[in-house]
């Protein structure tokens, strides 16, 4: 009985599209990476920036264009189309701290939106400092050796 259930849901499962959902991905990812060279590129050519000066500009720009479209709706809409594509670290980072604050607005100032926007963030900060310090002591102790 339970062959049977099993065999008859395997075989009215939909499909999952995985090529189609990779080549969406990897697309907007791309093209938020693109954009955000183009970003670097003006900045450089246009008022004379150093790369680390534009670089730094573009970074900011990017967080405060990812939370606008967070704040407006178009990055759920991005990220529905897109999937993973829309994960590209600076943008996704920003879009899920801006909707982590949206969705605890109500909770308030203190508990809600900075409580939950920390929680979220919490993570990210520890694997990023923890990660700094293991790939620094690598290339410090390589550093010695050679």
């Amino acid at each position: 009985m339970n062959q049977k259930i099993s065999k008859v849901m395997q075989e009215t499962k939909p499909k999952k599209p995985i090529l189609k959902n990779a080549l969406r991905a990897f697309l907007v990812g791309g093209l938020i990476c693109l954009f955000g060279q183009v970003l670097i590129f003006l900045f450089q050519k246009g008022f004379n920036f150093s790369k680390e000066e534009a670089s730094n500009i573009t970074v900011g720009l990017l967080v405060l264009i990812a939370c606008l479209l967070t704040g407006f709706g178009v990055y759920d809409r991005i990220g529905q189309f897109a999937g993973a594509g829309t994960i590209v670290p600076i943008t996704g980072f920003a879009n899920s701290m801006a909707s982590s604050a949206l969705e605890s607005k109500s909770e308030g100032i203190i508990v809600g939106i900075i409580m939950n926007m920390f929680k979220l963030a919490g993570s990210v900060i520890v694997v990023g400092v923890l990660s700094a310090y293991i790939l620094g002591l690598i290339r410090y102790l390589w550093g010695l050796i050679v």
